[in-house]
């Protein structure tokens, strides 16, 4: 169950950027109450998952899955550049955190 509430833990973080992205270009103060309910529950899922989970192993996977998680969505959807080497050390820190939670 640990390993569940990382990946939504680092689902949220994913959300609570898009959130910032979206006030950062509309200025709309709705979006600044989605940054804090998606950081909170970010937060507190990852909360949860170090009950089990190292916290070193925790907090860089978590840590992957926004950082890869924020280009890709940058990439996707806010037209962002793309080119092999960010694509290929994208792939890097997934390839990273999949082998972290293979030796765990």
């Amino acid at each position: 169950m640990s390993w569940a509430f990382l990946m939504l833990a680092g689902c949220m973080e994913v959300l609570g950027v898009i959130m910032m992205k979206a006030y950062a270009v509309t200025a709309k103060k709705l979006y600044l109450l989605g940054v804090a309910f998606f950081f909170v529950l970010s937060l507190g899922s990852l909360s949860l998952a170090l009950r089990e989970i190292p916290m070193g192993m925790g907090y860089a996977i978590w840590t992957g899955i926004g950082t890869a998680g924020g280009v890709l969505v940058g990439i996707i959807f806010y037209k962002e550049s793309r080119n092999f080497w960010k694509l290929f050390f994208i792939a890097l820190i997934v390839a990273c955190s999949v082998g972290l939670k293979l030796v765990s």
